[in-house]
């Protein structure tokens, strides 16, 4: 064989390795992910869901049904672990995936691509925080019930995960609210503007932004005056926040929402590709 087709054919089989490196992940990953959808569900989680999750006997049966399916992947794919000497359990996952998988039904691709593991306490837990007033720094412990981190963790207090799930009407939800951060933090950082491919193919992001920027500003107003309202005061501090709070409360009251700020409820509707106010 001469020097030339032997260089050419090199560089073709170097191409076709890449290629391969390239592509086989995403095709491994998506055929793991069917076999995974197409399995049984389990009849303990199903029993799970009965007595723990009781939104989910509210869905519609297709969308029961594709919760199932996205919660399989979710429990196979990301790592629970224990922490403060808490044992893992398989209801804990069925509890939490289920929360989880509510924010991404009705999507053809992504299951929170950047997250690895849920961390989960027996409640909630202490982290330390640095705060400046001016030029001085203090540090302080704060009592958490979740936290999310765009490297790829949700921390989440297993007992408020549980009441947020068995409880479903009141508008909180730790669950809802951290993995509603993870959706904000997929970009980078979270800042109430999650990316709109995750919304219907009709959104308009400058729409988002006015109708957001007009609902958090009512909401820092309420806050200011000490107004009790729909939506928790909490999601006065910043607009991440924000998203994050009303994500809870379009998943647990959303006629309320609706009722609250139609124009809101609707941006909601498009981005999570649902409409729980007809469940």
């Amino acid at each position: 064989m001469d020097t030339p087709t032997a260089t050419f054919l090199a560089l073709l089989l170097l191409i076709l390795v890449c290629t391969l490196g390239w592509f086989t992940p995403r095709w491994w990953v998506a055929r793991r992910r069917r076999k995974l959808r197409q399995q049984p569900f389990p009849a303990a989680w199903r029993t799970v869901l009965r007595h723990r999750v009781p939104l989910v006997r509210r869905m519609p049966a297709d969308l029961q049904l594709q919760l199932k399916q996205q919660m399989q992947v979710f429990i196979a794919e990301k790592a629970f672990l224990g922490c403060a000497g808490l044992t893992v359990t398989d209801e804990m996952r069925v509890v939490i995936a289920a929360q989880a998988c509510l924010l991404v039904l009705n999507r053809p691709t992504g299951l929170y691509p950047h997250l690895r593991q849920i961390l989960v306490y027996p409640g909630a837990f202490a982290v330390q925080r640095t705060h400046t007033d001016g030029v001085v720094q203090r540090e302080e412990r704060q009592a958490l019930l979740g936290e999310s981190w765009s490297q790829g963790q949700v921390i989440l207090s297993w007992y408020d995960a549980l009441e947020g799930a068995t409880t479903p009407g009141d508008g909180h939800n730790v669950v809802i609210h951290e993995f509603a951060h993870q959706l904000d933090q997929e970009k980078g950082h979270a800042n109430g503007a999650p990316q709109r491919n995750r919304g219907s193919r009709n959104a308009d992001p400058a729409r988002w932004s006015q109708v957001f920027h007009a609902a958090y500003a009512k909401l820092r107003r309420e806050a200011h005056v000490g107004e009790p309202g729909l939506l928790n005061h909490y999601g006065a501090q910043d607009p991440a926040e924000f998203f994050a709070v009303v994500s809870e409360v379009f998943f647990e009251q959303p006629a309320e929402l609706k009722d609250y700020d139609p124009a809101l409820y609707q941006e909601l509707r498009g981005y999570y590709r649902v409409d729980p106010a007809g469940w």
